[in-house]
């Protein structure tokens, strides 16, 4: 069981005790298989992205062997080409739900990886993880199109869905940095990584109609925040110009256009965001609404319908906790958590324009 002495960096007054964050770990240690893959929940499955979000956070509260022995369940199950399944069975390897092979779930071990490296200083572990974090990034490297912009998967048979999804493209845009500041610190640099991640950062800032249309969904307005694309003018203009539209007072925010429905992992990540762009006021004030999905278990409830004050769907999700936690620790000044979602000393790639 977690202690509340291992969680007092994770205190955020309105939001989160000492002993309230000891729970919210320990509900995650518990979702955790012994293997080291972490589900949404037990029974449901596990998707690579959400796993590395919840080992994310284990090491932000001190829980260091676990978040490692989650990213060694990575290491052990990718596919030969780089990639893993889009999701498993109750994080069973040996049973994968869907075959997809999406670029932005590949990447995000860079991040995971990335934020264990600078909590721990773990050189060992940083040898044995390179191998699998570059082959993801290669992987995904390969689907990038003309434009910039990452084509959003290959299907079970290695087919290419082109199609590149902004709030994908920008998760894998903060991935891409975090592979290039591994590769620093191996000293083995990666100049075709520079370069794409100088291209995908032009497409996210300065060409919208190289992505699908998913304006009604809110990870779409904020993520180009959240993956660090944009900064400054830019992202303050971006996050008022949807505020209306996307927060409920009192509530959180909503996951899509018109659906009466806020979800905590929405909220948490508008939190991480906000504080990236230095609205550390509004970010708390967002956890402080959303804990009205506070569980007594100490996890989180994925979302509530407030037209019909309804907890929906009935799930406690290691993601969602996970997110909190991660907000909490970037405004509480978590150095690791800091640096990874700051990005001020994360590497920016090439201008694509010198190379034209």
């Amino acid at each position: 069981m977690t202690s509340p002495g291992r969680t007092e960096r994770l205190v955020l007054p309105g939001v989160l005790t000492a002993e309230q964050a000891a729970r919210t770990v320990a509900g995650i240690l518990a979702t955790q298989r012994e293997d080291g893959a972490i589900p949404w929940f037990r029974g449901h499955h596990l998707d690579p992205w959400d796993h590395t979000e919840a080992a994310m956070a284990l090491d932000a509260a001190g829980e260091h062997e676990r978040a490692e022995a989650a990213y060694h369940w990575l290491a052990r199950h990718q596919n030969p080409d780089g990639s893993w399944y889009a999701a498993y069975a109750d994080g069973d390897a040996a049973a994968p739900t869907d075959r997809g092979r999406e670029t932005n779930f590949c990447a995000y071990i860079a991040v995971g990886v990335w934020h264990h490296f600078l909590s721990t200083g773990d050189e060992t572990f940083l040898d044995h993880m390179w191998p699998a974090v570059y082959a993801a990034i290669e992987y995904v490297v390969e689907l990038q199109q003309p434009g910039g912009e990452i084509g959003w998967k290959r299907e079970d048979d290695g087919t290419p869905v082109n199609d590149a999804l902004l709030t994908g493209s920008s998760s894998i845009y903060q991935a891409l940095r975090c592979a290039l500041a591994l590769a620093e610190a191996r000293e083995e640099p990666q100049p075709d990584w520079e370069l794409a991640v100088g291209r995908l950062g032009h497409a996210i800032r300065s060409h919208p109609e190289r992505f699908l249309d998913k304006a009604r969904y809110s990870m779409d307005w904020y993520y180009p925040i959240l993956g660090g694309a944009l900064r400054g003018e830019a992202a303050r203009n971006r996050i008022d110009a949807d505020w209306e539209q996307f927060v409920v007072p009192g509530l959180g925010v909503r996951c899509v256009l018109p659906n009466p429905w806020v979800t905590g992992g929405e909220s948490a990540e508008l939190a991480l965001a906000l504080w990236a762009m230095g609205e550390s006021e509004r970010a708390v004030q967002i956890l402080k609404w959303m804990q009205h999905l506070r569980a007594e278990d100490g996890m989180y409830w994925t979302g509530y319908v407030f037209d019909d004050d309804a907890i929906w769907p009935r799930e406690l999700t290691s993601w969602t906790a996970g997110s909190l936690l991660l907000a909490v620790a970037a405004l509480g000044g978590d150095e690791a958590t800091t640096s990874v979602f700051g990005g001020e000393r994360l590497p920016t790639g090439l201008d694509p324009d010198c190379c034209r």
